[in-house]
């Protein structure tokens, strides 16, 4: 067996080729993150078969993701290794020294001397999945920014509009705000326009006495014209965003709908919920017992001690992946009102801590165990 050890930059990575005894082959050797140096790298081991080429890479970020991708589709088998096992590696070297040629070499005598997971095609969409779910996160949040930073200028602006509408993110809120910005450009147009902006925007929900009771009131306001260019360009902005999150929810959509997986039998849990579970989690073979998957969520109890005193009640850690720990307690939620074992332990946990939330956290924990099964053993949900 030939062993690749490829340590990942974002320009330039390296590689080293050794054999089935450690030998050195190939002295490590710098590859640029294009396609010369992609060729650059297959020439190094081409002439052996592919079925005696391990490539091992650290699973580091986003920057081994076309390698990975490349190597799969040239039909190599390829080795993700978690980085703290090569450090672990570096740190056994009576020198602790650490250079990209180092690590290449560290990464081959790890394949050599450890088991390593070899990489499924399946993994590489879940990646595409991971990145979907994890841009749709990020919409959000910029989006929900949005919409504070809109309600404080209108609160400057226009402090009186709040009362006309039950939210002011309502699409025929933002159409008269796109239109006039400001009470004083809204106390001086006409009525009748106002009343087809609002009626064609609300789809008939909003009309003439909208209309009268918004232009009176802009006439009374005490609001000042000093933030109204901010207010029209926030809104295109909001619109900007969730016209994305709509493409970027169709795409997750697709992806998840092509993937076949067990999470999909769990009552309760829906399209979003379960591509974020599934495409954080991986491959569940990174976790050997379940108390590792719920410590990668964070959902495991932090620690409060210090001599003889021991805390008697401790939050979540809120280690590893927020995105993992954000879905299974929204899951957690939808879970527990569609099926009777998982309702029976919230409203346990509810009465013994007396919070939703709390209680919740324990039910995060309590799905995380039984995803963990699941996975293991490629078996469907079964509580009753």
């Amino acid at each position: 067996m030939k062993y690749i050890g490829v340590d990942v930059a974002k320009e330039t990575h390296y590689g080293c080729v050794t054999s089935h005894n450690n030998k050195i082959l190939t002295p490590p050797f710098a590859f640029e993150n294009n396609i010369t140096g992609y060729n650059l790298l297959l020439s190094k081991f081409k002439k052996f078969p592919k079925n005696d080429v391990v490539i091992g890479l650290e699973s580091t970020g986003v920057y081994g993701e076309n390698l990975m991708a490349f190597l799969s589709e040239q039909g190599y088998a390829v080795a993700l290794i978690n980085p703290i096992e090569t450090a672990g590696a570096r740190r056994k070297r009576i020198r602790n020294a650490k250079t990209d040629k180092i690590d290449s070499k560290a990464i081959c005598k790890y394949l050599f001397q450890n088991e390593y997971r070899l990489l499924e095609p399946k993994e590489l969409t879940t990646l595409e999945l991971r990145g979907i779910c994890r841009f749709r996160q990020f919409l959000k949040r910029q989006n929900a920014r949005l919409k504070i930073q809109l309600v404080s200028y209108l609160d400057v602006v226009f402090p009186e509009y709040h009362t006309l509408f039950s939210s002011v993110h309502a699409k025929g809120s933002y159409a008269v705000l796109s239109e006039f910005s400001s009470p004083a450009v809204i106390a001086k147009t006409n009525v009748t326009r106002l009343e087809n902006l609002l009626k064609s925007a609300s789809r008939g929900h909003f009309g003439k006495e909208k209309a009268e009771n918004l232009k009176s009131l802009a006439k009374t306001s005490i609001g000042s014209n000093n933030k109204d260019f901010q207010i029209r360009h926030t809104i295109s902005q909001i619109r900007l965003l969730e016209s994305q999150l709509d493409d970027t929810e169709k795409r997750l959509k697709e992806l998840w709908s092509s993937i076949d997986t067990v999470i999909k039998s769990i009552p309760g849990i829906g399209t979003i919920d379960g591509a974020i579970i599934y495409s954080e989690i991986g491959d569940i073979a990174r976790f050997s017992k379940p108390d590792q998957l719920i410590a990668f969520a964070g959902l495991d109890p932090a620690t409060s001690q210090s001599g003889h005193f021991r805390a008697e009640s401790t939050k979540m850690s809120k280690r590893g992946s927020p995105y993992l720990r954000y879905a299974l307690v929204n899951a957690a939620w939808n879970v527990s009102l569609n099926n009777a074992t998982f309702g029976e332990y919230y409203n346990l946990k509810l009465s013994e801590k007396g919070r939703h939330y709390k209680a919740l956290g324990h039910v995060a924990g309590k799905l995380a165990r039984v995803i963990f099964k699941m996975l293991k053993d490629n078996v469907n949900f079964d509580l009753p």
